[in-house]
């Protein structure tokens, strides 16, 4: 072919990029009271309470597209409390609080001290995950909520382990931000809580739960509500601490009452270590079996 010939699939029309960055206003148009820019670079009206539903598409679309660009197909969603510190931080707010001799903070450090065990564990388990399943056909990413606690010491497990990770990190009025360890082309920011949850289940394999507040039960309920009135496939849910489950949750008393069925005690698993959580979901997989290659899992399945 002549290089003075142009490829017969070339583009018929220019691409919105291409004709957003030609447009320039007249001048007498040019004033933030006009209307005279395209629509799809009009932030003052993609903003209007009318255009919700486009800006609902568009947070459904953007993680969807970037992470099938990503060959995201199958995540382990940690889910936990903001709140948990790394056991470097809860032992220097545990010696601030001492030297300050407030019985009161004194004892909610030595809380925090105790609960930070679950900053290590959420770490080592992201990592045993990045690490166990970088080899195989089918890879396993991380996905959390982006913001510190046991988001972070998801994120920072995977980070450390050589791997990717995500972050789906939503606005809020103490403006949570995105913990410095998620991978950055796959770092994320929501306005709605119910697509966050959403893209949380999308490509999920399995979700891990560790001790957290109403945000972390919020997310916990909704999965357990889908998978047992099967609107969604099952797949594996741990619970990370037995104790803390079950002082906060009275299973039996559910049970006991009607308000569940006994086998929707089965739905989870209670697990206390990232070697023991690591184990449950190799078998569940088939991981643990000398043919296993990859991992069957449905993306786009919520």
């Amino acid at each position: 072919m002549s290089r003075r010939h142009k490829p017969l699939a070339m583009r018929n029309f220019p691409s919105a990029r291409e004709e957003a960055s030609k447009v320039t206003a007249p001048s007498r148009y040019a004033g933030p009271e006009s209307s005279y820019r395209l629509a799809f670079t009009d932030t003052a009206f993609l903003l209007q309470d009318d255009l919700r539903p486009v800006r609902m598409q568009l947070e459904l679309l953007k993680p969807e597209m970037v992470q099938r660009q990503h060959g995201v197909e199958a995540t382990i969603v940690i889910f936990g409390s903001a709140r948990i510190k790394s056991p470097e931080v809860a032992a220097r707010i545990l010696r601030e609080a001492e030297s300050g001799g407030n019985p009161q903070e004194i004892g909610l450090a030595r809380h925090g001290m105790a609960m930070s065990r679950h900053y290590d564990e959420a770490r080592r388990f992201a990592a045993l995950v990045t690490e166990a399943s970088a080899s195989l056909e089918q890879p396993m990413f991380v996905v959390t909520g982006g913001g510190p606690g046991v988001m972070e010491a998801g994120n920072r497990g995977a980070h450390e382990a050589g791997g990717v990770s995500i972050g789906l990190n939503i606005v809020l009025p103490h403006e949570e931000r995105p913990n410095p360890y998620i991978t950055p082309e796959l770092c994320f920011q929501f306005h709605y809580f119910a697509l966050r949850k959403m893209h949380f289940l999308m490509r999920s394999v399995a979700l891990v739960c560790f001790p957290g507040g109403f945000g972390t039960l919020d997310e916990l309920f909704e999965v357990l509500t889908l998978t047992q009135t099967g609107k969604i496939r099952k797949r594996p849910i741990l619970l990370f601490d037995r104790d803390y489950w079950t002082s906060l949750i009275n299973f039996d008393h559910l049970v006991q009452t009607g308000m569940i069925a006994e086998q929707d005690t089965r739905l989870f698993h209670f697990v206390e270590s990232a070697e023991e959580a690591w184990d449950v979901l190799r078998h569940a997989f088939g991981l643990d079996t000398a043919e296993a290659e990859g991992v069957p899992a449905e993306s786009g399945g919520a």
